[in-house]
């Protein structure tokens, strides 16, 4: 091979086998569902929990970055301690180890069949759980035909002197190793991809057990490059992680390094009992150490999280989720009980509705990164306690409930869906302000004038203030059981749905004269029906509270406070 054919055959190998990795681990994730979320958020209570659903999340994943990706995520959104996500990332060390004792399996004269095989499964079945197999399947071969590629392309490097005077020095000099490898997994973006170069260069006899486990040790450290990268302007909890990530790994290597002759002779004395070919060898060498440095720091977790709290300073998210409100354990027992937890939840799911209605109405102001992420963060909250707290009251309805609790299971089930298309609602706003921001900032760069505020007027700030006070009064008049709260809602609909068709006619007026674009109308009347249709909701939230959702709900069997209410909003 020339050096081009080489250097061709290497960087194709290199795609094919970090496609084969991604593709399987895709394969893999969309097997388990949407379950990997919830596997991090639900069993992550003790750090050996939390280390377990690391290692799991990632073996499905088949990449470290992406399970750490998720815990920030959880993170943030306060479902998860910090303490919690350090928990994960060190399991997600040992989960990663997983894929070097795979490539340490030596089949990769079966690849390109065991690729056959996989397409098969892909092409020639309507089943989605046959055709993620086989995308699993075809990721596998992939992963193998990729390192055999690559295997093909360094094998000549061995008469090439000046690789060998390299592979001397790393065997001579453990952290040029370690810089070596913290380098090359940095430009590739993947331990896997690293380590698996690393795994062929050893089998090839190109570089001694000596200079490999520094190599191997260095590749810990690059990963931790990309979460640093990251981190960069991302929230406090992002760079906590990404710091703790980063201390955890480099006290690992560092404190291998001290032990490093000892543990290569470990290596060495294991590997012809257990009959280890030389792939296998770093594979256990890279397990062993990983699992090692977890044993020994899981245990300094707590002071982990106090130094990086030193070290990145700074307020935590803004969300406190309380996840003590929905025990499971009593559904069964007692379940007047769970109903009384399922309205707590319910308080606390809107409190977020509100809190992510006020960061849209800052956005909305401000057009600030800030408020922008503060929303999209508080809309995955009320999404998860969505999901719970629905999961929670569909157990509670197979239970025997009195005539008046199943009235207010009812009552809790329509609440939940309202508060949720509320926050939706939210999200829509943000997205038409968003967009209309990026038409304007386009539109000022080539007038070369300043950016204009984004829809603003004074009825629709009005609108936007009168909106708030139903969502927050509805939420109230449920949770506190207030008749008046609940009239003042119904009644203030009438003024929010007046200065909507005012708001509305003022604009097309305006459309008509020629003032501003058609597309910014549209973006602007959807703004204004969302509003209104979160009044809507709200009006809904409060006629439950009353009583009069439903034609169903017999006059009589309403409490006389609320018929007065009624009948007062109806004469006004």
């Amino acid at each position: 091979m020339d050096v081009q054919e080489l250097l061709f055959t290497f960087v194709g190998g290199l795609g094919i086998f970090l496609f084969g990795i991604k593709y399987m681990g895709d394969g893999l994730q969309k097997s388990a569902g949407d379950s990997l979320r919830s596997v991090l958020n639900s069993m992550t209570s003790t750090p050996i929990r939390a280390i377990i659903a690391g290692i799991v999340v990632t073996i499905l994943l088949q990449t470290s970055s992406g399970t750490t990706v998720l815990a920030v995520g959880l993170v943030s959104a306060g479902f998860m301690k910090l303490k919690q996500a350090i928990g994960v990332i060190m399991g997600a060390n040992i989960g990663t180890t997983v894929t070097a004792f795979i490539i340490g399996i030596d089949i990769g004269a079966y690849a390109l069949p065991i690729m056959g095989l996989g397409a098969l499964l892909l092409f020639f079945s309507k089943k989605i759980m046959v055709n993620n197999i086989g995308q699993i399947i075809f990721g596998f071969g992939a992963l193998f035909f990729g390192l055999e590629l690559m295997g093909d392309a360094m094998y000549p490097l061995r008469d090439v002197q000046a690789f060998q005077d390299m592979m001397v020095n790393l065997s001579d000099n453990a952290f040029l190793g370690v810089g070596v490898g913290t380098i090359f997994t940095w430009l590739v973006q993947s331990s896997s991809g690293s380590i698996g170069i690393l795994q062929e260069l050893y089998s090839q006899g190109q570089i001694a057990i000596e200079g490999a486990l520094p190599v191997l040790f260095g590749n810990n450290i690059g990963t931790t490059v990309t979460a640093f990268i990251a981190s960069f302007g991302a929230s406090v909890a992002a760079k906590r992680t990404a710091a703790s990530h980063i201390i955890f790994n480099l006290v690992g290597t560092f404190a291998i390094l001290l032990a490093l002759r000892p543990f290569t002779a470990l290596i060495v004395y294991i590997t012809p009992i257990f009959n280890l070919n030389p792939a296998m060898q770093i594979a256990f060498a890279h397990g062993i150490f990983n699992i090692t440095n977890v044993l020994i720091q899981m245990w300094f977790i707590d002071y982990l999280a106090k130094i990086v709290t030193k070290i990145v300073p700074g307020d935590d998210a803004i969300i406190e989720y309380d996840e003590s409100h929905l025990d499971f354990s009593i559904i069964t027992t007692v379940p007047s009980v769970a109903l009384n937890q399922a309205k707590l939840e319910i308080q606390q799911m809107g409190d977020f509705v509100l809190e992510e209605y006020k960061e849209m109405f800052k956005y909305y102001k401000n057009q600030d990164d800030t408020s922008l992420s503060n929303t999209l963060q508080l809309e995955e909250v009320v999404n998860d306690i969505d999901m719970r707290l629905t999961e929670y009251l569909m157990l509670i309805s197979v239970e025997d409930l009195p005539m008046k609790s199943s009235t207010e299971h009812s009552q809790m089930m329509d609440i939940t869906k309202y508060l949720e298309r509320i926050g939706d609602h939210s999200e829509n706003i943000l997205n038409n302000i968003k967009e209309a921001a990026r038409a304007q900032k386009k539109l000022a760069k080539k007038s070369n004038k300043e950016p204009e505020k984004i829809f603003y007027d004074d009825d629709l700030i009005s609108l936007f203030n009168l909106v708030e006070q139903n969502i927050a009064d509805a939420i109230n008049s449920f949770t506190q059981d207030s008749y008046s709260l609940a009239g003042k809602v119904i009644k203030r609909e009438k003024e929010v749905n007046r200065l909507e068709e005012d708001i509305r006619k003022k604009y097309i007026e305006r459309l008509n004269r020629g003032a501003g674009l058609p597309s910014d109308g549209i973006l602007f009347v959807d703004i204004v029906s969302n509003l209104e249709r979160m009044s809507d909701h709200s009006v809904k939230i409060a006629k439950h509270s009353l009583g009069i959702r439903y034609p169903f709900q017999q006059d009589t069997k309403r409490p006389r406070h609320a018929r007065k209410v009624e009948e007062a909003t109806e004469t006004k």
